[in-house]
């Protein structure tokens, strides 16, 4: 039933724009700034959640304006393309297969020397990752950054400033619910947040708990 309310308004495409940043200014500032002429090669790590995939892809959304830009999402990644990018995202590199590591190492070359962008992720920094020594000093060339996990504070702040943008007024009953009752990235939060967003609208009834467990119990017994 979670998955039908997301349906009526699915999660935003990850942008630079729409990244919570938190405690992780420095690192979509090193983004940005890597499209702009900065320091081309980056590295970010830190635990599943934290929002390096959604940093990565932004990184290719804002790149694609003006350049040949990819994403590579780590074993599943069709290299095909890699030859003709100018901007580059590999989203967790630690599960890359011995043909993978070689394909990001040429990759790493190549951008190198073009003056391309490369940026990548792990959730541990180059030097702990079980890979090539050739690639991990790669990877390791540019800015390392941590990417930190947003404290329930900093996703409680992000709700309500995102609900006040709609007029919103969020209680602190439901803020508890979304953060115990679904996915905690803040691109699922937002698009619950959007959802009941617009059953209010349709109900005429003000944004409340009680409000959302209705909505799910509709959904659930319309999926039964």
């Amino acid at each position: 039933m979670r998955q039908l309310l997301l349906e009526l308004a699915p999660p935003l495409l990850p942008t630079l724009e729409n990244f919570v940043p938190g405690r992780n200014g420095a690192a979509l500032q090193a983004l940005r700034g890597a499209l702009a002429g900065g320091e081309p090669f980056l590295f970010l790590w830190g635990a599943s959640g934290s929002g390096k995939s959604h940093l990565l892809r932004g990184l290719i959304g804002a790149g694609e304006a003006t350049r040949a830009a990819g994403y590579f999402q780590s074993a599943a990644a069709d290299w095909s393309r890699a030859a003709t990018l100018q901007v580059a995202a590999v989203d967790d590199v630690s599960r890359l297969d011995d043909a993978g590591q070689i394909e990001l190492f040429d990759l790493c070359n190549r951008l190198r020397g073009s003056g391309g962008v490369l940026a990548a992720s792990a959730e541990a920094p180059p030097a702990q990752l079980a890979l090539r020594p050739d690639l991990r000093s790669r990877l390791a060339s540019g800015i390392v950054l941590q990417v930190h996990t947003l404290s329930d504070d900093e996703k409680t702040a992000a709700l309500r400033e995102h609900a006040a943008g709609r007029g919103i007024a969020l209680g602190d009953d439901l803020i508890l619910y979304l953060l115990t009752h679904f996915e905690r990235d803040m691109g699922t939060q937002i698009a619950v947040l959007d959802a009941l967003d617009r059953i209010s609208l349709e109900q005429k009834r003000p944004i409340t708990l009680p409000l959302l467990k209705l909505a799910l119990r509709s959904l659930d017994s319309k999926s039964a």
